[in-house]
């Protein structure tokens, strides 16, 4: 009787690893396709973790976030806070850490106000220029808010001098005069950092003229949650111009968007190492009314003057804001 050669069929183990070898690539093109249609974009656009999403209260990331007029440098990040359904709107741009320029000064406020808070109109206690605040009022190479030795300002008028025209000077006395000097302060500046789960910021001095001072776009948007939430600070960056006694003149807010109806502030900074940046607030609608949207835009044509940089800044957020407010809107009536 001839012998009949049965077919070779593998044991089950490697049957198993050969039916994985074959259905493996489709698996993972599978995958692939799964992430890039929950995250929504093209690369270096995200819209935020599900836990960040959770913790802002959005339930999802609405549509039209992906066609705002994201700047092509940098980084920016974007939130909406106290509208139902909505929270981180996203970001773009690598986040590594870059210079901030005088963004810094809004932890400078913020540990301020922490430590020495200020309710309603108060003014807070007198503060006493010395000399070394007086001596770099008339420097040349930074900006500084004109203060006279030995006169007494309220602390309330000195945060006026530190956000509005961004006075470097000015951001030193305050350290100065909380800490005991400037580098006790700064150690307290990374501490609240850190407290405020902003891992990818370093301060190194108080005012940011130091290029070392950096930080990420969604870090400073964890920063701008917080300092929304002191209404001193909050009416402070509010103001488009002040008269400080003492100060010549007017003293003018460096944020020229407060022009633009419903736009709340925050802070500017520019230089070359960093270029532009700008920390915005905004209501969602002119008139004032609507969630609070917050801004970061971040190293705009950086390596070029701090005015160049700092222009496209405001203009790519200025951009921004009128786009966000119009998705809202169409959002808002689609839902009615």
């Amino acid at each position: 009787m001839p012998l009949r050669l049965l077919p070779l069929r593998p044991p089950p183990g490697r049957r198993l690893r050969h039916l994985l070898w074959w259905i493996a690539p489709t698996l993972l093109a599978m995958a692939v396709a799964i992430t890039v249609a929950v995250n929504g974009g093209p690369p270096g656009f995200t819209t935020g973790s599900r836990a960040e999403a959770d913790q802002a209260g959005a339930e999802s990331v609405p549509d039209f976030a992906a066609g705002l007029p994201w700047p092509d440098e940098g980084q920016t990040s974007l939130a909406v806070q106290g509208a139902q359904g909505v929270g981180n709107l996203g970001t773009r741009g690598a986040q590594t850490p870059v210079p901030i320029a005088s963004v810094t000064k809004v932890m400078t406020a913020y540990v301020i106000l922490r430590d020495h808070p200020l309710h309603g109109d108060e003014e807070g206690p007198a503060i006493t220029a010395d000399q070394q605040a007086a001596d770099e009022s008339a420097s040349g190479t930074e900006s500084t808010a004109p203060v006279r030795v030995g006169r007494g300002y309220s602390q309330r008028q000195l945060l006026q001098l530190l956000l509005l025209p961004s006075g470097n000077n000015i951001a030193r006395l305050l350290a100065r005069w909380d800490a005991g000097s400037e580098e006790a302060f700064v150690a307290k500046m990374n501490k609240a950092a850190s407290g405020l789960g902003m891992d990818r910021t370093t301060y190194t001095d108080a005012s940011g003229i130091e290029s070392t001072t950096v930080s990420t776009s969604q870090d400073q948007l964890k920063l701008a949650r917080e300092a929304m939430q002191n209404e001193a600070l909050r009416k402070i960056v509010a103001t488009p111009s002040a008269t400080v006694p003492g100060v010549p003149g007017t003293v003018l807010n460096t944020n020229t968007l407060l022009r633009k109806p419903g736009v709340l502030g925050l802070k500017t900074g520019s230089s070359t190492p960093a270029g532009g940046n700008l920390v915005w607030a905004a209501t969602a609608r002119e008139d004032g009314r609507g969630p609070l949207v917050l801004g970061v835009v971040l190293h705009q044509q950086a390596g070029t003057s701090a005015a160049q940089g700092l222009h496209a800044a405001l203009d790519r957020s200025e951009k921004l804001i009128t786009a966000v407010r119009a998705g809202l809107a169409a959002d808002a009536r689609r839902s009615a």
